[in-house]
């Protein structure tokens, strides 16, 4: 996604289609019980908006392990 770029109405489709070409089925394959991590903001979104699956900061999840 590339931070804003993926955004862009003129670049949202392209930042699918990267999406798909290796991250979209990574994730998909994980089970629902495998907690995602993205470091990054717009890899979040990217993941959420294009397969509807939650990822977390390696910082989060962290936190949530120590509590």
């Amino acid at each position: 996604m590339a931070g804003s770029f993926g955004y862009e109405k003129e670049h949202y489709e392209v930042s699918m289609q990267v999406g798909e070409q290796t991250l979209f089925p990574a994730v998909r394959k994980a089970s629902e019980s495998t907690v995602i991590s993205a470091s990054g903001t717009s890899r979040r979104h990217q993941i959420k908006e294009g397969i509807q699956r939650d990822a977390k900061h390696p910082i989060t999840i962290l936190r949530e392990a120590l509590v």
